[in-house]
């Protein structure tokens, strides 16, 4: 994969900048050189030659200046303003879809939630005509993109109005082992087999982490999500333990959802499953990821399409009544067949919701290395297959309710959640949206505070857990203070 070198001359909105390169030209490595990089990544640099160069002054008059390594040269007069998105990052793109004659479908918006727009929007009164000239003129996204954002705001808006948004708060419990480690994975995760002996000691910090948030807070949480890595990792008296504590530290009857992410079939039997449904959990995940086993085989994910075909039946037997399906568009060797034939499986299974992701690439993932000897062009995705996989979601009745973006994404796509009407995840929506104090408890985590000012978010702060499993039980007590400071003072 070549590596196409940037220059700057200012580190003002580099990632943007770095951004949008990137979004253009998919099948190139890029590389941002400013003043005060690293002496090596200059040198290679200036030895290879710059692909373009940006030159612009701090200030928001002052004009920018962008050349090519061809010679074209682009003068924007207006200056950088206090915001690149629109003004100067408009005009980049225009320059960038000119010399490329590629549009992107979320025009400049490179961010992880685009539906805040639409949903501000809604919040200020202003019409669907009138959202959707935001995203079309200021964002340069496309009209489809904009209307799939509104459907979703209107639809978020209305899920979230039986909620306390400034004063109630959401809780996160983070598990962060699985049984191997996925190729596409970047998440806080580690192998069960290794970090064995490390389970209990972890269990012991994280339920003293979460006898504090129940002292903290005298309000019920809305929702409670345990995620990870793969919850089910645990073995079910350990599953039982953990589960147990939170059924004693909060009034279960009175959280609207409480969802643990089953995630991997290989993870799954029926004595968990058991232990879920006896601790009141309403929502789980069974992700396949994709039904071609192949791809599974060679992504290193374990849970093959038998195991998936095995576990399935059980939880519905078992009772439960809203569960969540993920699959990955993009993955190495899939095209249109082996999406079709995931989708038609998808069909046969009828879950209560469906998250559609399109493939993020993550420089900490085994996959960024790959592709770097593999090049880009193994990795296919594209609106073609998200209307595949957003037609299969319509015939059983699903509707998008959630939608969010990544770094790297192929195809520059999107994720999108469909669910039955009242099977939504809320914890999903408000995660997205940012409307409500976020408690995360687990190594890795990141918790969320919302200040509102007369009904208005005035500010949004965090705090975050280290990430090692052993630092984290060491450190507890310094996690619960981050807590204490965030939430308290």
């Amino acid at each position: 994969m070549a590596t196409k070198y940037i220059k700057i001359n200012h580190e003002k909105y580099g990632y943007d900048v770095l951004a949008l390169f990137q979004s253009f030209y998919p099948e190139d490595n890029h590389q941002l050189v400013f003043p005060g990089c690293r002496e090596q990544i200059t040198k290679e640099a200036e030895e290879v030659g710059f692909f373009a160069l940006l030159n612009y002054e701090d200030g928001d008059n002052a004009p920018v200046e962008v050349s090519f390594g061809d010679g074209s040269i682009y003068r924007y007069p207006g200056g950088l303003g206090s915001d690149l998105k629109e003004g100067f990052g408009n005009y980049l793109y225009d320059v960038l879809s000119k010399k490329t004659g590629v549009t992107l479908p979320w025009g400049t918006l490179n961010g992880v939630r685009p539906t805040k727009i639409a949903y501000k929007g809604l919040l200020e009164g202003k019409s669907d005509e009138e959202i959707e000239e935001i995203y079309l003129k200021d964002r340069k996204a496309s009209s489809e993109k904009a209307k799939l954002a509104i459907e979703i705001a209107k639809r978020e808006k209305r899920i979230l109005e039986r909620l306390d948004l400034s004063d109630g708060y959401s809780l996160y419990i983070g598990i962060p082992f699985c049984p191997t480690t996925c190729l596409y994975c970047s998440f806080t995760s580690y192998p069960y087999s290794v970090y064995k002996k490390e389970v209990d000691n972890y269990l012991n910090a994280l339920i003293k982490e979460l006898e504090f948030v129940a002292g903290m807070r005298k309000e019920n949480p809305d929702t409670i999500y345990i995620g990870g890595g793969t919850p089910t990792t645990l073995d079910a008296e350990r599953l039982e333990r953990l589960l147990s504590k939170v059924e004693e530290l909060f009034d279960l009857d009175r959280v609207f959802e409480f969802t643990v992410e089953a995630g991997r079939a290989d993870s799954i039997t029926e004595e968990k499953l058991k232990v879920l449904k006896a601790h009141k959990v309403t929502r789980i995940s069974i992700n396949p990821q994709t039904f071609n086993q192949e791809t599974l085989d060679f992504i290193g994910r374990k849970a093959s399409v038998t195991q998936f075909a095995q576990v399935w039946p059980i939880a519905r037997k078992l009772g439960f009544d809203n569960i969540n399906m993920d699959i990955i568009l993009g993955l190495p060797g899939e095209n249109e067949p082996e999406v079709r034939k995931t989708i038609e499986k998808v069909l046969e299974y009828r879950p209560d919701s469906l998250t559609v992701h399109s493939l993020a690439i993550k420089r900490a993932s085994k996959l960024a290395s790959w592709i770097i000897q593999n090049g880009k062009s193994t990795i296919n995705n594209s609106d073609g297959l998200m209307k595949i996989a957003s037609d299969g979601a319509k015939k059983l009745g699903l509707v998008p309710y959630y939608l969010y973006r990544q770094k790297n994404m192929s195809g520059n796509l999107e994720n999108v959640g469909f669910s039955e009407e009242g099977k939504e995840g809320i914890y999903n929506i408000l995660i997205m949206e940012e409307l409500q104090d976020i408690i995360a408890c687990g190594a890795g985590t990141v918790s969320k505070r919302v200040f509102y000012e007369d009904g208005t978010i005035r500010k949004l702060t965090r705090c975050e857990n280290v990430k090692e499993v052993p630092m984290y039980c060491e450190k507890i007590d310094e996690m619960i203070d981050r807590k204490r400071k965030l939430f308290l003072e």
